[in-house]
């Protein structure tokens, strides 16, 4: 989604802006501006596309002033270009917005009729005419803003700077993250902790509701109705990742790359490696003493959920109730108070995840929350959180968050068995001893990359893959049909190999390759049955399973990935790396924005 920087420095401040909005890129974006006010002149700098094209603007054209606001916009209102780029500006007002405003209509309406003309397309415009009426009516600037505010509805975060004042910026948030970031006689606003890195590693984060007025040497949050409030400051661990891609072409191959690093990361927090047993849990959610579990996320977190509830259900005996989250806010499922809830997200700040954790939460239930970023919204109002240690995941197609979330989320099945005693002490060692191979075989797993580079190589001639597996493999074929379609553009569909037969199996000929995800697991034998189908329709195979899935398939295939054996509570975590690497080398074959695929944003923080 949109990124926020906003600087109130003491040097010139628009390389440091672009410079800030460089570490947002990961959220993706298709236009950037920056804005500055110098000696009571304000003025801007807006381009279409990626920010080397700002940088050049600014190159030709350059800004002076040590304040200023930038911002990289995803569109929702209005087409990508120039025009509807941020900061907007309105008589004395400059304004970056991430968000949407609900009622930008009816407002837009009727700053129209009180003469205000509108130069853009977007809901971000109607914001600075607001203030900027508010100024002309008399209003002090800190006022007119906070006036403005109260007319709002939807998500935002907010920056507004004014012309004649270089000593102040006002945040606002209500949905979208927003933090404020203390320096020596300088201070800051972002999108989140990388974007400031560079410049503090203290950080206030705003609630929603929050507004701030931040100045050089101070800052002040304020409640809609204006009354201060008090956020704690707390110590970002932004500065100690170095965001590059090393000796890669892209992040997303780079990120591949680290699993076997993170997942054992990851693994040891919640795994004695010496005792192969699982870490007691700091954790207000008693497995023991709950009847449901309920899981909820969005898009790559959702898969990782619903694998999680194959292992929730078959080894704790939990039953689980799972939604994607944009469905489970608006369905009014009946919760159990004193039942939990998990949910799933790499940035903690998932818009639909956000509201169905708080459904959960006005139902009494206790809450999780399995997040990349610890000091993310989610985070910050479960009552457990349990981190995954992935490190910051610029590609916009998660890859480690999701073998992260997967590993955290069969540690927490195994805990779940131990307290409800469905497994046996013995045999939870087994599985912990499993999982405690997994970041050796993903390294394994990573040298079998040529052999997919070249099955990458045709599917780049394809228009359209299906993807077929059973069990845990089910939610693992549509991940890797949302790989595949992210960010290669290829239409790709993920089926339960048992449903080929009522419906999918209309679209198989010689021209479309099925991708089977099949183990040797105690399903195996069903799954072969569904490539015979394939097969005798003249559909292009290609099989992901291990020797003895190879040898005993007895289908002809396009070509047989073989992969490590693994036992079955793992093979999720394993198998997700083939699927990953395909589908990352077929967008390289395609010449696509691996890092950053059209119309998708990393972190989705609005409806």
């Amino acid at each position: 989604m949109c990124g926020i920087v906003g600087i109130v420095g003491k040097e010139p401040v628009a390389p440091l802006l672009v410079d800030a909005l460089k570490r947002l890129e990961y959220r993706g974006y298709d236009s950037a501006g920056v804005a500055t006010v110098d000696h009571g002149h304000m003025d801007r700098r807006r381009a279409e596309g990626k920010l080397i094209n700002l940088e050049k603007r600014l190159k030709e054209e350059p800004l002076a002033g040590t304040i200023g606001i930038g911002h990289t916009r995803w569109a929702t209102h209005g087409v990508p270009n120039e025009a509807n780029a941020h900061p907007h500006f309105s008589g004395d007002v400059a304004i970056v917005h991430n968000g949407i405003i609900e009622n930008f209509w009816e407002l837009r309406e009727e700053l129209i009729a009180d003469g205000y003309q509108f130069s853009s397309q977007t809901d971000t415009e109607v914001v600075a005419h607001l203030v900027s009426r508010e100024i002309r009516n008399g209003a002090a600037p800190v006022e007119a803003a906070h006036n403005a505010l109260k007319r709002l509805r939807g998500a935002f975060a907010l920056a507004i700077m004014f012309r004649g004042d270089d000593n102040l910026i006002i945040g606002a948030r209500n949905g979208p993250p927003l933090a404020v970031g203390h320096g020596d006689g300088e201070m800051y606003l972002g999108s989140d902790a990388i974007a400031l890195a560079p410049f503090t590693d203290t950080i206030t984060y705003l609630e929603d509701g929050d507004w701030a007025v931040v100045r050089r040497g101070e800052f002040a949050i304020y409640d809609m109705d204006g009354n201060p409030v008090h956020r704690a400051p707390q110590k970002s661990v932004g500065t100690a990742f170095l965001v590059d891609k090393g000796n890669h072409r892209h992040f997303m191959e780079k990120e591949i790359h680290e699993q076997p690093e993170v997942i054992a990361h990851t693994l040891s927090n919640y795994i004695d490696f010496s005792t192969m047993t699982i870490k007691p849990l700091k954790s207000k959610i008693d497995f023991s003493a709950i009847n449901r579990l309920a899981i909820s996320a969005c898009g790559t977190a959702y898969y990782a959920g619903l694998i999680s509830k194959y292992w929730f259900e078959r080894f704790a005996r939990l039953p689980v109730d799972i939604d994607i989250a944009s469905e489970f806010r608006y369905r009014e499922m009946p919760m159990a108070k004193g039942d939990a809830a998990l949910f799933v997200s790499q940035s903690g700040e998932t818009a639909d995840t956000l509201a169905s954790l708080r459904y959960c939460k006005n139902q009494g239930m206790t809450i999780g929350a399995i997040v990349n970023v610890r000091g993310s919204t989610i985070a910050r109002e479960a009552d457990a959180v349990f981190p995954t240690l992935a490190g910051p995941e610029i590609g916009v197609a998660s890859t480690k968050a999701f073998t992260c979330q997967l590993s955290v989320l069969a540690a927490l099945t195994l805990r779940a068995a131990e307290k409800r005693k469905t497994l046996s002490p013995e045999q939870v060692r087994v599985h912990v001893q499993a999982l405690i191979e997994v970041p050796r075989i993903a390294s394994q797993v990573l040298h079998l990359e040529d052999q997919i580079t070249r099955v990458a190589r045709e599917l780049a001639n394809v228009k359209h893959v299906l993807y077929l597996g059973r069990d845990t493999n089910f939610p693992l074929a549509m991940e890797g049909a949302l790989k595949l379609k992210e960010i290669s553009y290829i239409h790709a569909e993920g089926y339960a190999a048992g449903e080929l037969k009522h419906g999918p199996i209309a679209l198989i000929d010689e021209n479309m390759p099925v991708i089977v995800i099949a183990p040797h697991d105690h399903i195996f034998e069903k799954t072969v049955s569904n490539m015979q189908e394939v097969a005798a329709r003249g559909g292009k195979i290609i099989l992901i399973t291990d020797e003895k899935g190879a040898r005993l398939s007895t289908v002809e295939t396009m070509e047989t990935i073989v992969l490590p054996d693994v036992p079955e509570f793992v093979a999720p975590i394993i198998y997700a790396l083939p699927v990953q690497l395909l589908a990352y080398h077929t967008a390289v074959f395609m010449g696509t924005d691996v890092d950053q695929p059209r119309n998708l944003a990393k972190s989705v923080t609005v409806e």
